[in-house]
């Protein structure tokens, strides 16, 4: 997928992830696919959710750069996770990848199976050969509310942003 694909809000982006396939380039030169079976919109800084709700920080500086490079994060001081930013430079957006294909169903599950950290934050995925997105099937999808943003207040807590292929 090029740029284009990535340069679209991420209200867009997020549910055409569904069924792609993600990519690593292992080391070793493995290659490992993984189909998206679960996507987070996180949309700029008046999305209470969204780490850009702050304003820029070193932490989300990606976020804020042009669309299809790779937003990965530490949370807890264990999980890497891992987002694409979408939309126009300057106006953060992201999409979190939050599942594939099962057994790997889970943010932190997937990115750890797929040896993804921090070292690949700021990766430009159309141009990567470590990290990168392929073509895959397209999947009847089911809306819900986004996990884990206790911390925002109402209408961010609840509206259905989260995407998974039913």
């Amino acid at each position: 997928m090029n740029q284009d694909f990535f340069a679209r809000d991420v209200l867009a982006v997020a549910p055409d992830l569904i069924g792609k396939m993600i990519c690593r380039r292992l080391p070793d030169g493995q290659v490992l696919r993984g189909m998206i079976t679960e996507t987070e919109a996180y949309r700029g800084q008046e999305d209470q959710a969204c780490h850009a709700r702050m304003g820029r920080t070193k932490r989300n500086e990606v976020m804020f750069g042009p669309p299809g490079y790779a937003y990965i994060y530490l949370i807890y001081g264990l999980h890497w996770l891992f987002n694409i930013v979408t939309g126009k430079e300057n106006e953060p957006q992201a999409v979190l990848i939050r599942a594939l294909e099962r057994p790997l169903d889970g943010p932190a599950k997937w990115t750890k199976a797929f040896l993804v950290t921090g070292s690949q934050n700021g990766l430009y995925l159309p141009d990567s050969r470590e990290v990168w997105m392929e073509d895959g099937e397209k999947k009847e999808i089911i809306t819900a509310p986004r996990v884990g943003i206790d911390y925002a207040d109402e209408p961010w807590k609840s509206i259905p942003w989260r995407f998974i292929a039913k």
